[in-house]
């Protein structure tokens, strides 16, 4: 019989950094952590946790302070999360590779009393420093960290309340990828972080016999729920990437990972890189291959499973819910599956009247993964949550009556075209299965009264296709109001550091590429 959510809720680590302290007691020399070379126990990683927090504290930091942590994957960034933790304070985790005003933005906004920088694994990281003047850090048992100057009072770093309740006390300070808008920072509870970690009801529960790889961000909720904490919470063994490459995760497979978390660019990207070379996946270990963290193609999900032999499982979660609502059985990736126990689901009509099973509306989610607020933002907090605790999610999808969950689109990315509505992952999934696309980006674009379809497409290496084609490709499949009337050809197309298409970046050019004479 399932254990019901406050027996779950009632046997969880009650703050963070009590889940690698558990097995430093119970396995202190088994591997914890590898980044290159080097390998951790877990006895070696409690010593770091509790070395760099009294770093941390000697520099002034208390129990309710932020404390920002510009980061790629590695031991430090690793061993930092779980010190801010053991301090009291609240790790805010920021990629190294963002921008400079993008950087400066998150630390405007959060007032962290301290800055860290990664610097030993991140040249990015690095330039940061440099830029705010920081110095070497007490603490370097996995590298090279600078810390930033004290900050000043205009910045409002004042400890925020500490009240004792896992439920209550914020562990994890992450700020969203602003895709479509300016970035929030996300208020996550130890209890939230740390029930996600456990994963109760997840089909492919982890065990301290497994070997998770570690490469998409830990300053993205995915990257670090789904994958790191999650990871740790099990006791499993973790390699730790700074950077994807196709060529270090063939190598990471070959190694003997067991688990393989990405993002489904990811896994395009790898596709692109075997096509190109001829090479062939080895995984001698593997037992589970997961996708998140962006839609999914059913023709990717398709040769994911084809190329590892195994059923692909898919999942559905946002930062707001500490990265996981739901996960799908192995070979269900069509589906989001079913919630985590203790995780509520409503899909909701425009009027926040329930729907009928399997009729398309915004899903709503309630449980003990779901946000505290944003961060000092009261105004986008009361349009995302109500009183009675429900997330409303912005994402459009339906509810089977076996209990599974169907993701349909970003209700805030459905265009609106002659009066039809018109999904762009439906959009995006017809120009993906050209066999020259790597990944595309559908978006609307407002003209004369309407909203048109415009798409970009991220051609593979080398290949001659040209827009006419596309536009034929695209004729040939689509009912004529979902065709897209512009389609753009990038090298690139523009990616936060999780492999998520930036669709506000491409704002500007498809209003531009609109106006262009059509060939």
């Amino acid at each position: 019989m399932k254990p019901s959510i406050d027996e779950i809720l009632a046997g969880l680590p009650p703050r963070l950094h009590d889940m690698p302290a558990r097995w430093a007691a119970e396995r202190p020399d088994d591997d914890a952590l590898i980044e290159g070379d080097t390998r951790w126990s877990w006895a070696r990683f409690a010593q770091e946790i509790e070395a760099a927090a009294k770093a941390l504290e000697s520099l002034g930091v208390r129990p309710g302070h932020r404390v920002m942590i510009v980061i790629e994957n590695g031991l430090a960034a690793a061993a930092l999360l779980f010190a801010a933790s053991r301090c009291g304070a609240w790790a805010v985790p920021v990629n190294a590779r963002q921008k400079a005003d993008e950087i400066d933005g998150i630390r405007d906004k959060c007032g962290p009393v301290r800055v860290l920088y990664t610097v030993g694994v991140s040249p990015e990281a690095k330039a940061h420093a440099a830029r705010h003047g920081a110095e070497k850090f007490a603490w370097r048992g996995a590298g090279a960290v600078e810390a930033g100057p004290l900050a000043g009072d205009d910045l409002g770093y004042e400890a925020e309340p500490v009240t004792g309740d896992p439920a209550q006390d914020t562990a994890i300070l992450l700020y969203t990828t602003g895709t479509t808008g300016r970035s929030k920072g996300v208020m996550l509870s130890h209890r939230s972080a740390v029930y996600v970690a456990a994963g109760p009801g997840s089909p492919a529960g982890l065990t301290a016999e497994d070997f998770s790889y570690a490469v998409l961000p830990l300053s993205h909720s995915f990257g670090l729920g789904s994958t790191f904490l999650r990871a740790v919470f099990h006791g499993s063994l973790i390699l730790l990437e700074p950077r994807f490459s196709p060529e270090r995760l063939l190598a990471a497979l070959k190694a003997g990972i067991t688990i393989c978390n990405g993002v489904p660019a990811m896994y395009a990207r790898l596709f692109e890189y075997l096509d190109k070379t001829g090479k062939r996946i080895e995984a001698p270990a593997l037992r589970a291959v997961t996708a998140g963290g962006a839609p999914l193609d059913p023709a990717l999900a398709a040769r994911i499973e084809q190329a590892f032999g195994m059923g692909l499982i898919n999942g559905y979660g946002l930062t707001e819910a500490a990265a996981t609502v739901s996960r799908s059985a192995p070979g269900d990736a069509a589906s989001a599956g079913r919630p985590l126990i203790g995780v509520e689901i409503r899909i909701v009509a425009s009027d926040t009247s329930a729907v009928a099973p399997g009729e398309t509306g915004e899903l709503w989610v309630r449980g003990p993964n779901i946000m505290r607020g944003y961060y000092r933002d009261a105004e986008a907090t009361r349009a995302a949550l109500t009183d009675d605790g429900w997330l409303r999610t912005g994402d459009l999808g339906r509810l089977a009556e076996d209990g599974r969950i169907f993701v349909v689109d970003r209700a805030k990315e459905i265009i609106i075209h002659s009066g039809f509505n018109v999904s762009p992952v439906e959009v995006e999934e017809v120009l993906n299965a050209h066999p020259e696309i790597v990944q595309s980006a559908v978006l609307g674009v407002p003209l004369d009264g309407d909203e048109m379809v415009v798409a970009f497409v991220e051609p593979i290496e080398g290949s001659a296709i040209t827009e006419p084609e596309l536009l034929a490709f695209a004729r040939e499949r689509l009912a004529s109001y979902k065709r897209p009337a512009r389609v753009g050809l990038m090298r690139a197309l523009p990616a936060a550091p999780t492999g998520k298409i930036l669709k506000g970046v491409l704002r500007k050019p498809a209003a531009a590429l609109l106006t262009e004479n059509a060939p």
